[in-house]
């Protein structure tokens, strides 16, 4: 009786957390699916006139000695620009330094972005239309993109922050790795880009193809801190002080994207 009564408790329980592990498994695929790029958004890298450049962010590798430093700290550092200038640091603390204690100051940095929400807006900025009216014809037209002048689109941070070249270089390293998209601050569509791609407008219509540049927008929070190297004896430590955090959002372009909407009146 006792082991029917376990079985039964059990299988209650599997019952109870079976939506739970679905809902997980929802979540997991809602988050795959969020930055699948659509039907109706193309790559138009091959077919732009205008050659944008490729931002491929610098990766820097902690030396030995940054690693050591890094670990030394509970507060998580990730800027680039920070990790680069301790790898260039030389520090060698004397071996018959017995007793010496010293503090370097570093300057306040910002030290790590935390990303809360990565969402994509196809439809960040208009950028071109094309019209065909076939209101006097008898059969279908074709309507294809065609871009009448060149149109370049900016991203940017959506409020105030210090140290903003390194805010925007952490967020967008974060966005590329959550995203897998290739996003730059800046893209340009140069004119008489055209793609292949076309739709019907019937007869008796009036055709639009709206065209429209995509951005993910993201928003976090940055950790800001005064950075020291901690000397004592041979050993050497970075101590992080007044640490603060800050809330950030920034607009990043998908570079060589477009958006299509296509309105038949």
């Amino acid at each position: 009786m006792k082991n029917k009564f376990i079985i039964a408790l059990i299988t209650f329980l599997l019952v109870l957390q079976a939506p739970m592990m679905m809902s997980a498994d929802e979540k997991k695929a809602e988050k795959e699916n969020k930055f699948d790029v659509p039907s109706h958004v193309v790559d138009i890298s091959k077919e732009n006139t205008f050659p944008n450049s490729t931002e491929d962010e610098e990766v820097i590798e902690p030396s030995e000695l940054t690693k050591e430093l890094l670990e030394s700290t509970d507060v998580s550092i990730s800027n680039p620009n920070l990790i680069k200038m301790l790898n260039e640091s030389t520090i060698d603390p004397s071996p018959i330094g017995f007793g010496y204690r010293g503090m370097v100051f570093l300057g306040r940095w910002p030290l790590h972005y935390q990303s809360d929400d990565t969402n994509i807006n196809w439809e960040y900025q208009k950028i071109n239309l094309n019209e065909l009216n076939n209101i006097g014809g008898n059969e279908a037209q074709k309507l294809s993109y065609n871009q009448q002048a060149q149109k370049e689109v900016k991203g940017a941070l959506t409020n105030k922050i210090t140290n903003p070249d390194d805010v925007k270089q952490m967020i967008i390293m974060q966005a590329k790795q959550e995203t897998k998209l290739p996003l730059s601050y800046s893209t340009t569509i140069g004119a008489a880009t055209k793609k292949e791609n076309s739709y019907n407008v019937p007869p008796k219509k009036y055709g639009y193809l709206h065209s429209y540049a995509p951005a993910v927008n993201e928003k976090g929070k940055v950790t800001f801190g005064e950075v020291y190297i901690q000397l004592k004896g041979t050993k050497k430590s970075l101590v992080i002080k007044n640490v603060t955090k800050q809330g950030i959002g920034a607009w990043i372009p998908i570079q060589d994207h477009v958006s299509f909407s296509v309105e038949i009146k």
